[in-house]
């Protein structure tokens, strides 16, 4: 029984925001307020939930600070020169947009930070897909999609999971993988070389003087606390991209100057009050630290992140009334995104707190045929897809991964074989809605969660069959 309300839920949850019948927050509250009801728990959903808020505190944390920390590095000019090279690459043709994406995403996810990713990719790209009228459920697909493949890097998460799950050494089930993930990061490029093409023969290709002489499409713009008169934001197309402060370092698309010029076409405005081309060593050599320490796990990630924003705007912004502001300019996406971690926090805590994950899991495991023995690693491939996709990475790779393990074992299937093919599914994994860092890709692209989930799942999986099928073709797995 438990295994069907399991599924029941889920599926309710996942019908409900696609068909924008209820908001995601909402959804991920109540959905599994009703269903820890209908199992007969319902004297226990507040120890579910409280147990669930404690086990996603952390991630919140993090999440808060680090919006915080990259938001002030993108106001002061850290990434303009990655972005300048992008968008010089990009100018005003789709296909370049759109393949311009997904480089800009996989090489930003080399932090290991999903957020992180999606607050530069965003902010960057937002801009041009405004003022081409593109579509922008394809920059929020592709950005996503890369960055799945990519959090398969040690230090990204699954990789260590998987390695404490089967006590196994994380590098030993990396570096096997660098072929297959490669193919898989190489398939993201020719997705986004094909919707480019679907673009572009939509839209047409225009020079970049035409693209500029386009009106952007209009929307409202809240009005936030800048840092100066200069930085007051006109009818453009979108709040900031890293917050609806009117002082933001990257104004989403379109905005104009007190001249009319439109300068933030080119995605971060170069005249912006709070470019600290003074401190860039600085910011850098902060970043390159930070970044370090997170590797080397010096201390917990949320701590080092809270130091780190506390640092950066002390030195870059020494001046309360200007630190106010930069906290104030990310904001929104501070409370959009925690909020929506402490709502995922009820979902995750009635599925495990009910017992429907265990349930669930060891449905899935009993359904495998015996003859599939043999083949343990392949079949914990195809189901790491809707698994890590249904699940968090934690439910996944502590709770079901070591069954499939041993399933394997017995039949002489070696754990780092299972443990490799668990990541195969981890491009879907990326846009699961109880995955908190989607939350900043969609709510900064102005995206709505339903229609991303719609358009992005099909190329997910196509992409996690790549990186499936190129360790078997290798013989990694």
């Amino acid at each position: 029984m438990l295994t069907i309300l399991g599924f029941a839920m889920i599926a309710t949850f996942l019908v409900l925001i696609m068909t924008k019948k209820m908001s995601p927050i909402a959804a991920l509250v109540l959905i599994p307020a009703l269903f820890c009801v209908a199992v007969g728990q319902g004297a226990q959903l507040g120890d579910y939930v409280i147990e669930g808020v404690g086990n996603l505190a952390p991630t919140a944390a993090m999440l808060m600070f680090a919006i915080v920390y990259f938001g002030v590095m993108i106001d002061v000019g850290l990434f303009d020169p990655i972005v300048r090279g992008i968008l010089k690459f990009c100018q005003a043709d789709p296909m370049r947009i759109v393949v311009g994406t997904a480089v800009l995403a996989a090489i930003v996810s080399l932090d290991g930070d999903g957020s992180t990713t999606f607050m530069i990719t965003v902010s960057a790209m937002y801009p041009l897909y405004k003022r081409l009228k593109m579509s922008l459920v394809v920059m929020t697909g592709v950005a996503a999609t890369a960055n799945g493949v990519m959090n398969t890097l040690p230090w990204g998460g699954p990789t260590a999971r998987a390695a404490t799950a089967l006590k196994l050494d994380a590098s030993e089930i990396f570096v096997p993988m660098i072929p297959a993930l490669a193919m898989g990061l190489l398939a993201v490029f020719v997705l986004a070389y094909v919707l480019g093409i679907r673009e572009r023969k939509r839209l047409g290709m225009l020079t970049l003087d035409e693209a500029l002489a386009r009106e952007p499409e209009p929307e409202t713009v809240s009005a936030g606390t800048g840092t100066g008169g200069k930085d007051r934001l006109r009818k453009g197309t979108g709040a900031s991209a890293s917050g609806t402060g009117t002082g933001s370092a990257a104004s989403a698309g379109g905005t104009e100057n007190e001249d009319g010029d439109d300068e933030e076409f080119q995605g971060l405005d170069p005249n912006r009050s709070t470019l600290r081309p003074k401190l860039y060593w600085f910011n850098a050599g902060l970043t390159a630290a930070l970044l370090t320490a997170m590797i080397m796990e010096l201390m917990p990630i949320p701590v080092l992140f809270l130091l780190g924003a506390a640092l950066a705007l002390t030195v870059n912004f020494p001046h309360m009334p200007d630190q106010r502001a930069r906290i104030a300019a990310h904001a929104d996406n501070v409370l959009n995104v925690s909020g929506m971690v402490f709502a995922a926090a009820v979902f995750t805590g009635v599925l495990t707190g009910t017992g429907m994950v265990e349930h669930m899991a060891d449905w899935v495991v009993g359904a495998v045929p015996e003859a599939m023995g043999p083949h343990m690693a392949i079949v914990t491939g195809l189901l790491s897809l809707p698994l890590t996709y249904f699940m968090s990475n934690d439910g996944f790779y502590f709770g079901v991964l070591p069954v499939l393990a041993e399933a394997g074992a017995a039949h002489g299937v070696s754990p780092l074989e299972i443990a490799r093919a668990s990541l195969a599914g981890q491009a879907l994994h990326m846009s699961s809605p109880l995955v908190p860092a989607v939350y900043v890709l969609v709510g900064m692209a102005k995206v709505e969660f339903g229609d991303h989930t719609r358009f992005t799942v099909k190329w997910a999986v196509l992409t996690s069959l790549v990186v499936l099928a190129a360790g078997i073709l290798f013989g990694i797995m």
